[in-house]
């Protein structure tokens, strides 16, 4: 069976990678807030990827994207 080969962090990244294409779905057709939830989602599971492997530059960057989107969802004009 296929799942057998998989370990817990590539069924992590698969999942993050597969939410941050529907938040790029979702913004492409202008449904917001919800685009923003599946990128929080997306970016915490991504950080949790960075955290498994021991990668820094992966944590780095979606704590900047995290607190990026963050701030535009409480700072807006909307």
């Amino acid at each position: 069976m296929i799942y057998q080969n998989l370990k817990k962090v590539d069924i992590i990244k698969w999942t993050a990678t597969v939410i941050q294409l529907i938040g790029y779905g979702l913004t492409g057709m202008g449904v917001t807030p919800l685009n923003i939830y599946f990128f929080i989602v997306g970016i915490f599971l991504w950080f949790i990827t960075g955290y498994l492997w021991r990668d820094k530059a992966i944590m780095v960057v979606h704590v900047g994207a995290l607190i990026s989107i963050l701030s535009g969802l409480f700072f807006s004009s909307n």
